[in-house]
């Protein structure tokens, strides 16, 4: 497979992941009537539907990575070359913000908007360390014991975490970025993503370390 046609998968399921989770959270909102368990659990089941489907997809084409942290993690492991990793990772940005904007346009609202959902304290960005660090570990381990798990353990973990997680869990640079990007049920402020990115990119990384250890044999 050619890093372009990975690539373009990439940016085609990262957008419509985004497209997933921002128009679910629009849908949910809108027929809820103001209830924010039920918007909620429109959008996990959603976006865990969506991402069992988009992983099947496109995971023979490019790994169906959708996530900087998931293909920096494949880079350090030395199962993806830096040079596709920086070229994954652009597809993956580019990807989700224009998975918001097609959001926004199927339903009607302005496609450019800043989100003023503020996010602020320090227990969500622990609830992103916790989901990112579950989302990293479950990938590498699954991966390396029952491979053909892997779209539907992902899948149910992201449903179970947006409801155990403070954060919702977004477990993903490119999805916190894009997010910030709507002023809808899904978004966040943009001062509350440095806070998100940490939580992410701290977790990936004791996953990283984790991991490979529980794995190892004596």
């Amino acid at each position: 497979m050619t890093l372009a046609r990975a690539a373009t998968a990439e940016a085609i399921g990262t957008a419509l992941l985004l497209a997933i989770v921002v128009g679910s959270g629009i849908m949910g909102e809108r027929l809820a009537q103001g209830n924010a368990a039920v918007a909620l659990l429109g959008n996990s089941l959603a976006t865990g539907a969506g991402l069992y489907v988009l992983i099947g997809m496109f995971g023979p084409v490019s790994g169906a990575h959708f996530n900087p942290i998931v293909s920096a993690v494949s880079a350090v492991r030395g199962t993806l070359s830096r040079r596709d990793c920086a070229v994954y990772i652009v597809a993956q940005f580019a990807g989700a913000l224009a998975g918001v904007l097609i959001a926004h346009a199927m339903f009607s609202l302005p496609l450019v908007q800043v989100s003023g959902h503020i996010r602020p304290t320090l227990g969500e960005g622990l609830g992103e360390f916790v989901a990112t660090f579950g989302l990293i570990a479950l990938i590498l381990i699954t991966s390396k014991y029952r491979p053909d798990s892997v779209a539907l353990a992902v899948a149910a973990f992201i449903t179970s975490a947006y409801w155990f997680t403070s954060s919702t869990s977004f477990a993903n640079p490119a999805v916190t970025l894009a997010r910030a990007f709507t002023d809808t049920f899904a978004g966040i402020a943009p001062d509350s993503v440095p806070l998100f990115l940490s939580g992410q990119v701290l977790g990936g990384l004791a996953a990283l370390v984790v991991a490979p250890w529980l794995m190892a044999r004596a």
